[in-house]
């Protein structure tokens, strides 16, 4: 992964001795909120419901162990004891003073780290496939690009002060578990002969106006994708709308235009800049690259594949773990490992310090030092041997972080909502915790197949309830808290919008409503078919007549 060099390291230095001195000129009193509130959401810091919360910056979801155990640390020392994984692969901590804030910028920029660009009107941390580098059937690793795309936003003079939030995905493979059409900007990289290209899509988001995105730029030289996203961004910056908030994104401007007319705007203003001195050489791709180079891969036990399969036929807990939470690797003799954050009676997402310190330790016997977030909330080990799994699930046991539900209705999607949000007009967390408790029967969830449940607080949509199977948006009705109910969203190459089930439904309700989905589902599925099928085949409506009839 990339290291800092000399620049880096002061770059993030001076900006914590700028925050440090923003904020105590704030807490005397001799900076007004309105003018503190900017400068505190360049560094990652919202002020929620009941404390701070500080977003901190994962770029692309890489992490490695010294830094686990530096927020392990942190959130002893600073908040309450535990840390959350957000949905673009960055880590918040929920409970933080005010005053304390400059001190836990200094602790992250010593081991280099920081919460620079994680909030605020500016290009966001830019995320890509939890598996990139290591996966079976990647065309080629995005995580040079995607680092070299870091280093250009990040306090990017001209972006810093944006119409709205910029996101930014990139993905190399069939799969797409980038989301790329659900972002302000997707890139799909694409190996040509001996070129790499990318088709650019623009104007997807969720929120209140959830888009698909549209292919702006199709076979893209890879080498000029700065200068063609400065030319994107500055027609964002030029016309997007500043006067409302709500219709301040990309998708409502490419909308607006049309995306034939925003194309056209792009490519006049892209002439100015293509084949200039942002477009990337060879070298410099060379020189990123290097810092992505696979690790010291040792030849394997020859009997570690044999002494595997005696092992998962004589463990069923073990092969249960293995079937749902690893995942081929291209190099053989080693597997990619998922550990999900998503254990009954805990926050989706949410993990404690002494996991955060086990799983850093781990990290450095198993897979090279180095962890993964994603966006599914959940932690990638990306590179076990073969033979080594087995110790590695016995460990992951005593933590608590061995849950076999990678894929299932309970590796679902959750914002922190109305416990910890002050946008949130619901509360997210117990509707997830009821979930998990009604169907604990993890035989019953494996019979259901791969399901996507997403549950938002409010309609921003950190959730990603709109891309979800089943997605759960919180509402307000006069003072009280509702669910809305959507069906039929995903992500990935054939992404959709969910549709609205109908009216909405009270929190006591909403276990029974989704065991009344499921029960359509297993009546209706042919076959091996999933739900998402299923949906597929036979609509909407039998779904809505069981829910209604017995929710009535």
């Amino acid at each position: 992964m990339y290291q800092y060099d000399h620049y880096d390291q002061s770059i993030v230095d001076q900006r914590v001795s700028q925050f440090r001195d923003q904020t105590q000129r704030f807490l005397s009193g001799d900076l007004s909120a309105e003018a503190y509130q900017p400068l505190r959401l360049q560094n990652g810091l919202y002020i929620q419901r009941h404390a701070p919360m500080l977003r901190i910056a994962v770029p692309y979801g890489m992490i490695n162990s010294t830094q686990v155990r530096a927020i392990a640390e942190i959130t002893r020392k600073y908040d309450r004891g535990y840390a959350h994984i957000s949905t673009r692969q960055n880590i918040q901590i929920n409970w933080p003073e005010l005053a304390r804030v400059p001190d836990i910028l200094a602790d992250l920029a010593k081991v280099q780290m920081h919460a620079i660009q994680t909030s605020g009107n500016c290009i966001r941390n830019i995320t890509t496939d939890q598996f990139a580098g290591v996966v079976e059937g990647e065309s080629l690793d995005p995580r040079p690009y995607c680092e070299i795309l870091r280093q250009w936003s990040t306090l990017h003079p001209e972006f810093a002060f944006l119409p709205r939030k910029f996101k930014i995905a990139i993905s190399s493979n069939a799969t797409d578990r980038a989301a790329i059409l659900a972002h302000d900007v997707g890139i799909e990289l694409k190996q040509h002969k001996e070129q790499v290209v990318a088709d650019v899509y623009v104007g997807g988001g969720l929120g209140r106006t959830p888009i698909i995105g549209a292919l702006l730029k199709s076979d893209l030289p890879a080498t000029e994708l700065i200068s063609y996203l400065e030319a994107v961004i500055r027609v964002y910056n030029q016309f997007g709308r500043r006067d409302n908030k709500y219709k301040a994104r990309i998708k409502i401007l490419a909308k607006a235009m049309g995306i034939e007319a925003f194309a056209a705007k792009v490519d006049a203003q892209w002439q100015l800049k293509k084949h200039s001195e942002l477009s990337l050489t060879p070298a410099e791709i060379q020189r990123v690259s290097a810092y992505f180079s696979a690790p010291n891969y040792s030849i394997t036990d020859a009997s570690a594949s044999s002494t595997l399969e005696q092992q998962l036929a004589d463990n069923r807990l073990f092969a249960r773990w293995y079937e749902r939470n690893t995942l081929a690797h291209r190099q053989p003799g080693y597997r990619i490992v998922n550990i999900a954050l998503k254990t009954a009676g805990t926050a989706p997402g949410d993990i404690t310090h002494e996991q955060l310190d086990v799983l850093a330790q781990l990290a450095d016997e198993y897979s090279f030092g180095e962890l993964r977030t994603t966006h599914q909330q959940n932690i990638v080990l990306a590179d076990v041997a073969l033979e080594r799994l087995y110790e590695l699930w016995q460990s992951l046991q005593i933590h608590d972080l061995a849950s076999p539900v990678i894929g299932t209705l309970h590796d679902m999607i959750c914002c922190p909502g109305g416990d910890f949000c002050s946008l949130a007009n619901a509360k997210s967390i117990p509707i997830a915790q009821a979930i998990q408790e009604r169907f604990n029967d993890l035989d019953y969830v494996y019979d259901l197949g791969p399901i996507e449940l997403n549950i938002s607080g409010c309609m921003n949509a950190c959730g990603h309830h709109h891309i979800g199977h089943i997605g759960i948006l919180g509402v307000d009705k006069k003072g009280r808290e509702f669910y809305q109910v959507c069906l039929g969203g995903r992500q990935g190459r054939e992404a959709s919008i969910g549709k609205i089930l109908g009216p909405s439904f009270g929190a006591d309700d909403m276990p029974d409503v989704i065991a009344n989905i499921l029960t359509v589902y297993l009546e209706a599925r042919q076959n091996e078919e999933t739900f998402i099928d299923t949906y597929d085949r036979i609509g909407i409506d039998p779904f809505k007549e069981a829910v209604y009839a017995t929710s009535h």
